[in-house]
């Protein structure tokens, strides 16, 4: 019975204890690699390897890998629950969906995000006949302007044969088919239909998840709440302006996708295409960044109070430093998420940036509380569907993201203070 006792005493240490994150954070990694290779499967193994060390040093995640929090673990599930999705393992992947709600609640939403986005894909394979068309028009599109005559149809029937045959076919002709849809409402529409067409069979197919969401809620309703343990501290709030956050700290920390000259240009051209449409949007942006900012930033008092955090310095002398700043920053919150927006609309449906866009107000803005914590699931859902850069980039943001990891662990070791009303020692944390 001791020698029992002894060996609980030991997994139950705090080493033992913060070990599994470190555990966590590899299967992380392995599970991003392999989500990378599902979602592009021409990367290459080299490639996905290096985007997978590239997230595994993201510094907010790193962090939290060597302490005994619950943000690595639900990464890991959320990332299950993706691949085996997109491998339609749809019973395992509601598993792991159900686990990375026992993590952090709010993760249902990226059930429903996942789960919405891969019926779509699934009646799509129903409906392989305007697949087809909807490729062929664009292939001989594409044909057109490099050949003609008797050129156009051989070139355009090797597109179609060799798309077909392709393994990635169906992804490649989701994404091209959205483009000959005049607008969002002609896309939701045929989608609609679709679903409404097949809706036995996409029900027994997403069965699991309906199960999921069926538990879900039958433990809100047991639980009051959507929140576990300190209910009065978490109250769900109105917090749209932690939605703008998200978009500038993400487009920061992917700096070689927004913040270059190219992507300044494009954003320019593209507004330039309809200047109507896109100062209409601008202005709009502008009006409800606005709104966010003036009326719903939300400081909570754990914000206000614990100096440990690096958000507490970040909200006093930056977004506070005076009564201007936080208005000064709206420009730089529309651009970030406006580039976010053109570069996943270059290669997903509008439907499903307009899902992501919806998952991450819904997981975002109900949370009173300023955590890079919660950016973490949405920025790598992010990486994982963003356009692939060269190595020498990557290099340059991967040693800017170790730069930052030494700089926060030397802060956590040694630069601890004490506080005068509260024993113990302190350190900085994100």
């Amino acid at each position: 019975m001791f020698r029992v006792a002894d060996t609980f005493d030991v997994l139950c240490s705090t080493a033992a204890l913060r070990s599994t994150n470190v555990i966590m954070a590899m299967v992380c990694a392995v599970l991003f690699h392999d989500l990378l290779l599902c979602i592009r499967p021409g990367i290459g193994e080299r490639k996905a390897t290096t985007y997978a060390i590239l997230v595994a040093l993201y510094p907010v995640h790193w962090f939290f890998s060597f302490l005994y929090y619950t943000d690595v673990a639900s990464l890991a599930a959320v990332l299950a629950m993706y691949l085996f999705c997109l491998k339609k393992k749809f019973w395992i992947s509601a598993m792991f969906g159900s686990f990375s709600i026992l993590f952090r609640q709010t993760n249902v939403i990226w059930i429903i995000f996942f789960a919405a986005n891969e019926s779509i894909s699934y009646i799509q394979d129903l409906y392989p006949k305007d697949n087809v068309s909807h490729e062929n028009i664009e292939a001989t599109h594409q044909s057109n302007k490099v050949v003609s005559g008797r050129d156009t149809k051989t070139v355009a029937q090797g597109l179609r044969r060799r798309r077909i045959n392709s393994p990635i076919s169906k992804n490649v002709v989701v994404s091209e088919s959205s483009k000959l849809y005049n607008n969002l409402t002609d896309e939701v529409w045929d989608i609609c239909l679709k679903l409404w067409n097949s809706k036995c069979e996409v029900l027994i197919a997403f069965a699991p998840f309906a199960f999921v969401m069926v538990a879900f809620v039958a433990f809100i309703i047991w639980n009051g709440s959507i929140v576990l343990g300190a209910k009065e501290a978490h109250v769900v709030s109105p917090h749209f302006a932690q939605f703008l956050y998200f978009g500038l700290v993400s487009a920061a920390a992917l700096l070689p996708w927004h913040f270059t000259p190219s992507q300044i240009l494009d954003l320019f051209h593209l507004s330039g295409k309809n200047k109507t449409c896109s100062f209409l949007a601008i202005l709009m942006g502008l009006g409800l960044s606005f709104i966010a900012v003036h009326f719903f930033s939300i400081a909570h008092p754990y914000l206000l109070a614990d100096n440990r955090h690096y958000t507490f310095y970040i909200w006093r002398k930056v977004i506070q430093v005076n009564w201007m700043m936080k208005y000064m920053l709206i420009p730089l919150y529309l651009y970030s998420w406006f580039s976010i927006i053109n570069i996943l609309g270059k290669s997903q449906t509008r439907v499903w940036v307009l899902s992501f866009v919806l998952s991450v107000a819904l997981v975002l803005v109900p949370a009173p509380l300023i955590e890079f914590r919660y950016y973490t699931i949405p920025f790598v859902i992010l990486v994982l569907h963003f356009p692939v850069i060269d190595n020498g980039k990557l290099l340059a943001l991967g040693l800017l993201y170790v730069a930052a990891d030494l700089f926060i662990l030397v802060m956590f070791l040694f630069r601890p203070f004490h506080r005068e009303h509260e024993p113990g020692t302190q350190r900085f944390m994100w």
